[in-house]
């Protein structure tokens, strides 16, 4: 995301500045669709045992996930992989979860790294295979928060495997606000006093930011939840959207970009990822984050497995290996992000790390809603029908237009 997405300071050079990206999110782009029916696809996990690699495995990731050393040589833990499984690994790398989704589809890979944007887009679209659990010894680390959730879980039937996880934080620039902000009220308000220099997300996802905002200060609309919005609702956050697009400056997609701006002072609030602000403040700290006491959207990322795969045994082996405490922990400092890994804490090189990303900090998450596809079945459990995702799209698509 993603690192174009996300990155702390000691790794950001490794894959910020050659992956930009519009990140994790998936991109203001409308593809990619897929269904979001409301029930899962049948079929059955793997049962294992797992056995030997079948020679090759094709997987598909954000770019900082699979480092094969080819963008440094000191980053590398698929080399370690082939060596002890012997399966080759094939990587392909995706700037957006819609292209992730549409790649996906076309076929030609065994794995995936999904957002929450896109993980029930390819449950429902009956392109990937629930995952037997109890055949990836890594998994009885993985936090406990992260599991059974919604982006990878459909009843009580798991579809992934955790990876790290992070918050998307109010990024502001420090000269015009030496007292940090608390609150996202200038990024919503008609009468803001950053009007015309704040910097939305570039992505349908980020109604559900809107969502955030009404959740907390028009608690009569009912929202529960920013991904299960009724029609009502979702009307609601799209009008504080139109508002808000009086106050835009630009909508980023670009990390460099944004951080550029804001330490500036082009863009003097924005919402987005801490690898933004320790990119910013290379040369200085010019750019602050913090996350707003209304709460936020955030991210969870999962390993998923094509339905079908001729690779499964290579598939379960990834699975277990990428999520290790060992190689868990060497991703999440080289991104900038939480390891899902409890135990990737004792490992890391930073001793501050989890500190730094809230890695067990429980407290810390329980405002923050991390990117889930919305469905046309409400998430937070009413009977009432939900907009989904396809319409989240049309309406972006119509609000930037």
């Amino acid at each position: 995301m993603r690192s174009t997405r996300r990155r702390r300071t000691h790794g950001a050079v490794l894959a910020a500045a050659a992956l930009l990206l519009t990140a994790c999110g998936g991109g203001s782009d409308a593809g990619g669709g897929g269904s979001t029916g409301t029930a899962a696809p049948g079929g059955a996990a793997y049962a294992g045992p797992v056995g030997a690699g079948e020679g090759t495995l094709n997987v598909l990731a954000w770019p900082g996930y699979a480092e094969d050393g080819s963008t440094n040589p000191k980053v590398d833990w698929v080399t370690p992989f082939e060596k002890a499984s012997g399966c080759q690994v094939n990587v392909k790398t995706f700037p957006t979860s819609n292209e992730a989704v549409t790649l996906f589809k076309s076929g030609g890979y065994d794995v995936v790294s999904a957002s929450g944007d896109a993980s029930l887009r390819l449950v429902y679209g009956d392109l990937v295979q629930p995952v037997n659990t109890a055949l990836v010894p890594s998994y009885a680390d993985i936090i406990p928060e992260l599991k059974n959730q919604p982006w990878n879980t459909v009843g009580s039937t798991n579809y992934g495997i955790p990876h790290g996880r992070g918050a998307n934080l109010l990024l502001y620039t420090k000269a015009k606000y030496p007292t940090p902000p608390d609150s996202w009220k200038d990024m919503w308000d008609a009468n803001s006093p950053a009007k015309g220099k704040i910097s939305p997300y570039d992505d349908a996802i980020y109604i559900a930011d809107a969502a955030v905002y009404l959740m907390a200060t028009q608690p009569d609309l009912g929202i529960k939840n920013p991904y299960a919005l009724d029609r009502k609702q979702f009307d609601a956050a799209v009008e504080l959207l139109k508002v808000q697009k009086g106050l835009v400056a630009e909508y980023w997609g670009d990390i460099t970009k944004q951080g550029t701006a804001l330490a500036s002072g082009a863009v003097l609030q924005s919402q987005g990822w801490q690898v933004t602000a320790n990119l910013a403040n290379a040369d200085g700290e010019k750019v602050g984050s913090v996350k707003p006491k209304e709460g936020t959207t955030g991210w969870s990322d999962t390993w998923m497995v094509k339905k079908g795969t001729k690779s499964i045994n290579c598939a379960y082996k990834w699975l277990d290996h990428i999520t290790s405490a060992s190689v868990n922990a060497q991703i999440a400092e080289s991104f900038g992000e939480a390891p899902a890994n409890a135990k990737s804490c004792e490992l890391t090189i930073s001793k501050t790390h989890c500190a730094d990303f809230h890695a067990t900090q429980t407290d810390y998450w329980k405002d923050v809603w991390y990117w889930t596809t919305p469905t046309e079945k409400c998430l937070d459990g009413r009977s009432d029908p939900c907009v989904g995702y396809d319409e989240w799209v049309k309406a972006w698509s119509a609000l930037r237009a």
